[in-house]
């Protein structure tokens, strides 16, 4: 009996030994398996030893003690792909990487109205830390398009050419196709300060640092700045920070939205993303496909571009404008291609138009509102179709009017667009200090035709309408 009771109280001992084991590892944290950085060429970290995730960030030790962020963007075999946040001066052979399973969040929350931050969401513009209240995956969460509300109401930009000719309706996203320096900054900035939005977030993305001042200060202004949100990446920074600010740039004007306001996201550019996707794709080995593109980069606009649009009905929207460089004026650059193929419509200024001193330089005839027809009546849709018609009669004829060749009374439309041209040039035109609302932009264009009617009685094909 004695030997039985020896024996439970050994297996007790047992028992109660093996539950503390359990309990002590149950308060053990993650073990981290660090790993060792055994290559680096270019901007590229190969690192073995250790396993992360797609996007998680990792820690590369420098040589004087300082921990240098990296997001995985890649692997093959035992060998992972990092690629550096900031700067790698200190980084040195067999450095120790240290790796996670966290992934990148944007800090979100209403303190950020009127605030400069970079891409990792730290301020720029000496205001004090930033006090956020949620946390939000930076790669967004994918909307169910049978959830988004429909396009149906118009969102007042206060620029008289878009407003009236290219209407934009809230939710829309739309391109902003230009080559250098023929004003689509100063464009972005009337927007900002002149549109109805609630909030407005601008994500200046791989632009010269030096623009980024000069727009908040010259372009953007105290009054817009009040409710907006910039995120300023230049082209200094790395290519992943590039692609962080715009992911950001898009988690915040998500964030606004789902408070049901109304924001206007504004990105320039969405070329400078789709470059920094390019170079981390050929740093990991990915071949180019498209004119120095690799796939992975058609695959990213999509998914950055479609996060932008409106809720559920009865809750907020974004209006994305994205800004599409055209190298050389070149309107079938890939990324020009495939960002008109996935938005709502595009904007295209004119190098002709800006060097003649026209702002803003919108080519009428080249650009297109998708979503136009589901946003204005049918009367404001005619008028708008007769004015694209007379306007590309004259730019068809151009030639031989100015050279003398046309002789008035050779034909009735021709005759009708010289008459009409001056009044809509001057209606195409704004100067970038005045704010035109919608129903000034409407009735503008009315009067367009009215006045004409009032000079030439014989032109009645567009004025019937304009009646």
């Amino acid at each position: 009996m004695t030997e039985v009771n020896h024996r439970d109280r050994r297996s007790q001992s047992w028992i109660d030994g093996l539950q503390l084991i359990e309990a002590r590892l149950v308060n053990i944290d993650h073990v981290v398996v660090e790993g060792r950085l055994s290559r680096m060429v270019g901007m590229t970290l190969e690192a073995v030893g250790c396993q992360s995730v797609i996007g998680a960030r990792c820690m590369v030790a420098s040589q004087d003690g300082r921990d240098i962020e990296a997001e995985v963007v890649g692997f093959s075999g035992e060998r992972l792909y990092l690629m550096p946040i900031g700067s790698l001066s200190g980084i040195h052979p067999n450095a120790r990487v240290i790796p996670s399973e966290h992934l990148y969040e944007a800090e979100v929350g209403d303190a950020m109205l009127g605030r400069v931050l970079d891409g990792s969401g730290r301020p720029l513009d000496n205001k004090g830390p930033l006090e956020t209240t949620e946390n939000k995956p930076l790669i967004g969460i994918p909307v169910n398009p049978l959830e988004r509300a429909a396009i149906s109401a118009p969102l007042d930009v206060g620029v008289r050419a878009i407003n009236a000719l290219l209407s934009v309706g809230r939710g829309q996203r739309m391109g902003l196709f230009a080559g250098s320096g023929v004003g689509k900054s100063v464009l972005l900035g009337m927007m900002t300060r002149y549109t109805t939005a609630d909030v407005i977030v601008v994500g200046m993305i791989g632009e010269r640092g030096r623009e980024v001042k000069e727009f908040i200060d010259n372009i953007l202004g105290p009054e817009g700045m009040a409710r907006a949100v910039v995120v300023a990446v230049p082209a200094d920074q790395t290519p992943v920070m590039r692609m962080h600010g715009a992911m950001l740039a898009t988690s915040i004007a998500e964030y606004f939205r789902d408070q049901g306001k109304h924001v206007l996201l504004l990105m320039d550019s969405l070329t400078r993303f789709a470059q920094a996707q390019r170079e981390i794709a050929l740093a990991i080995g990915e071949p180019p496909v498209t004119k120095g593109y690799p796939p992975s980069v058609f695959a990213r606009l999509p998914q950055l571009v479609e996060r932008a649009g409106n809720g559920r009905p009865g809750g907020g929207s974004i209006t994305a404008f994205y800004t599409v460089l055209t190298e050389g004026d070149d309107q079938q650059d890939p990324i020009a291609d495939a960002a008109r193929a996935i938005l709502d419509g595009h904007i295209v200024l004119s190098r002709a138009l800006a060097d003649s001193g026209h702002y803003p330089a919108i080519d009428v005839e080249a650009s297109i509102s998708r979503a136009m027809v589901d946003i204005v009546d049918p009367a404001h849709m005619s008028i708008v179709q007769n004015f694209k018609r007379i306007y590309s009669v004259y730019q068809r004829n151009l030639d031989l009017i100015s050279v003398g060749a046309y002789s008035q009374g050779g034909d009735t439309r021709i005759d009708e667009s010289i008459m009409m041209q001056p009044r809509m040039m001057q209606f195409l035109q704004q100067d970038l200090r005045e704010a035109v609302n919608w129903e000034q932009s409407l009735q503008g264009l009315v009067d367009v035709f009215a006045q004409a009617q009032q000079e030439e009685s014989g032109n009645n094909v567009p004025l019937a309408v304009a009646q």
